[in-house]
């Protein structure tokens, strides 16, 4: 696409569109909205509807009285009303990675996107750790039910991203709104992890496959688990308690158990293996879970097959049919799963 500092564009996929400042390298330019932000944007998703070169002629011809001439200026598209929902009363903040050559992860780049799956506007500070001190990378401002680029990574950019936080405000303009809390959120990621292919999955908010850091759930902050070593050790070396733990109450809800059956995630290798073998190892998994919960009544398990052709899907279905009949069982929850996930229920 044929694009220029000063041209103003519309984004291809989202709400919103702005004048292009400077170019950030050869695919992504650097747009600033009517609110004065400036936001990252491919250059492939955006479409320009005023030619920084028509301005210039236009203003030319203008400033001659005695050849006016008509102004045939495209008008920048009103911004559709964005439809709220009763889920989006609740943030849920994410950012993704998405490699660029999916065959090829040791040496992609990557695409860094920051998604606002809410009713709210938030202003973020996007920060990265530079030894003892932190550097404010972006600040952008996200707009409702959306998504936009945030930053292109190379392979070797990726170890400035060991350590980063994302800190950000929520609010709405034009209406009331309940207040939230400024959020502030550590993150801190493996290099190595977006270098297998098995951590890149189906999700809800792109068609490819997407490695997803869930930041906030449902106003609440997700926290990696760490672990200090130095309270670890102080733990392992203290005395073990002398009475027994409170035994739990029947009626106490039982932690709800996730069982992955993506083959990438059951076997170290697929090699050698077809799509009927492949099945067979996923449903002997799928039963042997069953027998091993057999007996907690109340248990419940969330198998994850993915979406896919809907074969292992099927399969599951029809054994829970068949020889689990006294088993509950439904899709598993939307929002967390896609569709691509069934929950069970175990009965006495």
């Amino acid at each position: 696409m044929n694009i220029k500092t000063g041209d103003k564009v519309r984004f291809l996929n989202a709400t919103g569109g702005g004048t292009v400042k400077r170019f950030i390298d050869k695919n992504i330019v650097c747009v600033e909205e009517p609110d004065g932000f400036e936001t990252p944007v491919l250059i492939r998703e955006c479409v320009v509807v005023e030619s920084a070169a028509d301005d210039l002629r236009l203003s030319s011809v203008d400033a001659a009285p005695k050849q006016p001439v008509a102004k045939n200026v495209v008008p920048p598209a009103s911004e559709p009303e964005i439809e709220e929902t009763a889920e989006g009363e609740k943030l849920t903040v994410a950012l993704a990675f998405l490699p660029l050559n999916l065959k090829s992860l040791q040496t992609s780049s990557f695409e860094c996107f920051l998604i606002n799956d809410s009713n709210y506007c938030l202003f973020v500070c996007f920060m990265n750790r530079q030894a003892a001190n932190w550097s404010c990378r972006h600040s952008v401002l996200l707009k409702p039910n959306t998504k936009i680029l945030v930053e292109n990574f190379s392979a070797q950019d990726l170890n400035e991203l060991k350590h980063i936080c994302l800190q950000f405000v929520a609010f709405k303009t034009g209406k009331p709104f309940e207040l939230k809390n400024p959020y502030s959120v550590d993150l801190r990621i493996d290099p190595v992890s977006l270098f297998k292919i098995h951590n890149f999955r189906e999700n809800d908010y792109f068609e490819e496959d997407a490695r997803i850091f869930i930041l906030v759930r449902n106003d609440l902050t997700e926290k990696p688990i760490t672990i200090d070593p130095k309270a670890l050790e102080k733990a392992m070396k203290e005395k073990l308690p002398t009475s027994l733990p409170t035994p739990a109450k029947k009626n106490e809800q039982k932690e709800v158990i996730e069982v992955d059956l993506h083959a990438t995630e059951l076997l170290d290798s697929l090699a050698g293996l077809d799509n009927a073998a492949i099945l067979n190892y996923q449903l002997e998994k799928f039963r042997e879970t069953l027998k091993q919960y057999s007996g907690k009544k109340g248990q419940k398990i969330v198998f994850i097959h993915g979406k896919g052709e809907g074969v292992l899907r099927k399969a599951i279905l029809d054994e829970l049919k068949t020889k689990y009949k006294n088993y509950y069982f439904q899709d598993a929850s939307f929002r967390e799963y896609g569709f691509g996930a069934t929950l069970v229920k175990i009965r006495g």
